[in-house]
């Protein structure tokens, strides 16, 4: 029996994950489920999936969470804060932890669980955007095993040779493409795009996620951060990651071989299949979706990304040749001005511009720790917050 600990339960990635995991309660248990500041959403899983632990991040919420398993006779035990969820992460009772909460916040929770020797399954793409380095020194220490469950890096890793899945070590690799499926607003010229709304953004063609990864997508600045992931992930140079927009998100990715080769994963998009081939990896299961209608789909188109429309992808890239410290600046700057978009107090195309400007104004060094990461972190938002009042 695999114990499981799902890093933000509440959200969509956490709550496909549960889906997989009470599929096969032979073979998975809940160990811990956490949640950011969703305290109701939290007690109601937990009463649904009875894991062993629950951990609300906001510490203020703590007595909610206790009192709320208290009033529904759940014998899972609260927990609150960063503090414990450490602890919770270095439990030998815990085998494998899907690390999904939203942003910066989530690498903490990775880089322990790396430390611990835990299977990780990562969907924390900031954990590796400001912090690849250490992620992978946390795994050697730890002995630990990362299989990445983002719809792109999971198809990277099933094309890639069993045994050897370090891409940059491979002779034989000439390169790899990312899928985009391009966002809801592919197609569109830059000046369409200044007046559109956060719903407009927020409404994804294919997938089904939260709002901030869907700004990132309505904006391709998911895809850069993915460019940076799959850096870290693989061992590979700049040069040799493509992306190109695929509006099906049937094909979730490709591996180009020396030979002429050209290997690619394909499915449904639904992130099930992802999380299902990381829990039991190196074996398959039911994953509860469908299989591909190839008949029915009948087409498969690609393209090249509008740098010009869609220049966060365009900062991904400079901000991988500047390093760990121009992606953790990159990073941070992006979530400050998507919340400020979210919250309607900045433009669609601003965003990229507050990080532009944020890379341009802050030192993009980097130190060797998890303290200094974070102190660079708190810089870029200070400058990015700081632009953007500015700009009101």
């Amino acid at each position: 029996m695999t114990s499981v600990a799902v890093l933000g339960a509440t959200g969509s990635i956490g709550r496909s994950a549960l889906d997989v995991i009470s599929r096969h309660p032979q073979r998975y248990r809940p160990y811990l489920l956490s949640a950011g500041q969703q305290v109701d959403k939290l007690i109601e899983l937990c009463a649904e999936h009875r894991p062993r632990h629950a951990l609300i991040a906001d510490a203020t919420l703590f007595s909610a969470l206790r009192a709320g398993l208290s009033a529904r006779g759940l014998s899972t035990e609260a927990h609150a804060g960063p503090v414990a969820l450490a602890e919770l992460m270095a439990d030998p009772a815990c085998d494998t932890v899907i690390a999904a909460i939203v942003g910066a916040a989530g690498m903490p929770s990775a880089l322990a669980a790396a430390r611990a020797g835990k299977r990780i399954l990562l969907a924390n793409k900031e954990s590796v955007v400001m912090a690849g380095d250490l992620l992978r020194a946390a795994l050697d220490e730890g002995g630990g095993e990362l299989l990445p469950v983002d719809s792109e890096h999971n198809a990277i890793f099933q094309c890639l040779p069993t045994g050897s899945r370090n891409a940059g070590l491979r002779p034989d690799i000439r390169r790899i493409v990312l899928t985009a499926s391009g966002g809801p607003f592919r197609g569109r010229s830059r000046d369409s795009l200044r007046e559109v709304t956060v719903e407009q953004a927020c409404a994804h063609p294919n997938w089904s996620m939260g709002q901030k990864i869907s700004v990132d997508s309505a904006s391709l600045m998911n895809k850069g951060l993915e460019v940076i992931e799959a850096h870290w992930l693989f061992n590979l140079r700049a040069e040799q990651i493509e992306v190109v927009v695929h509006p099906q998100s049937i094909v979730h990715s490709l591996v180009h071989y020396i030979d002429g080769s050209t290997l690619a994963q394909l499915g449904n998009p639904d992130m099930r299949t992802a999380l299902a081939y990381g829990l039991a990896w190196p074996e398959r299961i039911d994953a509860g979706v469908a299989e591909l209608d190839l008949v029915r789909l009948s087409r498969l188109d690609f393209e090249a990304p509008d740098l010009q429309a869609f220049p966060c992808l365009r900062l991904a890239f400079e901000a991988l040749r500047h390093g760990i410290g121009g992606t953790t600046v990159l990073n941070a700057a992006n979530e400050v001005a998507v919340s400020a978009f979210l919250q309607r107090q900045l433009g669609f195309l601003d965003i990229a511009e507050v990080i532009e400007s944020t890379l341009n104004a802050v030192s993009l060094e980097a130190g060797s720790c998890v303290e200094t990461r974070l102190q660079l972190d708190q810089k870029a938002r200070q400058w990015a917050q700081a632009d953007i009042s500015r700009r009101k």
